[in-house]
C-alpha cells in the first residue's frame, strides 16, 4: 500500500484506528471454542464488526505461534480473509523481526510475498543490514521499533548516548536508510510527550502508536505531540476492543468500543489531513 492510499483511507473513513488481533483462547467466549478453528472464527467476527471503524488490522504473531501449526494456519486464514474482504485496510504483521542479510530477506518474503502483509514490525538492534532487506519490496513498509510503551524501554532506549537518548539516535539513523514512503516507527502512547522531539527528526513519517486504552496512553496527548499534516498516526488498540465482551455479543461489544475510539479521533481529523 502506498502512503497516499493510506492517507486517503484516513480521510475517507475519518479514523486512524488499527485493531490489534491478539487472540487468546482463555479470554474468548466459551461457545466459540467449539468451532473447528476458534481463533479464525473469533478473528473473523471481530474483523467484520470493527472494519468500518478502523483503517487497519494488526495480528500479533505470538498469539498464533503459541498454538503451534494450527495457530499459524489460523493466522494465514485471518490474513487471507482480510485481504479478500477488506483489501483497502492496512495489514500489519506484528512479528518484530530483525536479523542480518539473507535471514531478513527470507522474513520479508514470508510476510510480504506469502502472506501479502502491507507492513511488518522490525527490531533495528542489529543495524542496517537487518532493516534494509525489508525496504527492498515495493509498496511495503518496515515499521521500526523506535520508543516502545513498556516500562522496560527505560533499560536501553532512554539511555543517554552523547547528548541525546538512544531512541532518538536509532530513529535518526534508521530514517536515513529509507523514506517516509516505506518506513514507519513504533512510538508508544505512554511516551506521548517525547513525540515532540521525535517529530523534529521525522516530521513526515507515519507512527504506529500502541498503548492507548488498556496501557493507559492518552489519545489527546498522542495527537497533540505526534500529529502532522497527513495525520501521520496509526493508533493501535487490541485488548480493550477485542475483549470488550465475552458473551455471544462479543463482536457487537468490540464494534461499540472501536466506534467509541473512532469517534474520539474525529475532532483531531478536522482540518488536519491535507487534500
Amino acid at each position: 500500500m502506498k502512503k497516499e492510499e493510506l492517507v486517503a483511507q484516513i480521510k475517507l473513513k475519518k479514523t486512524f484506528l488499527c485493531v490489534g488481533l491478539d487472540p487468546d483462547v482463555d479470554k474468548m467466549p466459551k461457545y466459540i471454542l467449539d468451532e473447528e478453528d476458534p481463533i479464525f472464527e473469533f478473528n473473523r467476527e471481530i474483523i467484520d464488526a470493527t472494519a468500518e471503524y478502523c483503517i487497519g488490522f494488526k495480528p500479533n504473531n505470538a498469539f498464533y505461534e503459541a498454538y503451534g501449526l494450527s495457530g499459524v494456519e489460523s493466522l494465514e486464514k485471518t490474513i487471507k480473509y482480510i485481504k479478500l474482504n477488506y483489501p483497502a485496510h492496512f495489514l500489519i504483521a506484528d512479528a518484530k523481526r530483525g536479523d542480518i542479510g539473507n535471514t531478513s530477506t527470507m522474513y520479508a518474503k514470508a510476510y510480504f510475498k506469502r502472506l501479502e502483509a502491507d507492513a511488518i514490525t522490525v527490531a533495528p538492534y542489529m543495524g542496517s543490514d537487518s532493516v534494509k532487506p525489508f525496504l527492498a519490496f515495493e509498496n511495503k513498509w518496515a515499521i521500526i521499533l523506535g520508543l516502545t510503551s513498556n516500562e522496560g524501554s527505560a533499560d536501553f532506549q532512554q539511555l543517554k548516548v552523547g547528548n541525546e537518548e538512544l531512541y532518538l539516535n536509532v530513529i535518526r539513523t534508521c530514517a536515513s536508510w529509507g523514506t517516509d514512503q516505506n518506513m514507519m516507527f513504533v512510538v508508544g502512547a505512554t511516551k506521548a510527550q517525547m513525540l515532540d522531539d521525535i517529530r523534529k527528526i521525522i516530521p513526515d513519517h507515519f507512527l504506529l502508536v500502541p498503548g492507548v486504552g488498556a496501557q493507559g496512553g492518552s489519545l489527546e496527548e498522542v495527537c497533540k505531540y505526534g500529529m502532522n499534516k497527513d495525520i501521520g498516526l496509526i493508533v493501535n488498540a487490541s485488548r480493550n476492543i477485542i475483549y470488550a465482551g465475552n458473551g455471544k455479543d462479543f463482536a457487537k461489544k468490540a464494534a461499540e468500543e472501536a466506534k467509541k475510539i473512532a469517534d474520539q479521533m474525529k475532532p483531531f481529523l478536522n482540518g488536519k489531513v491535507s487534500a
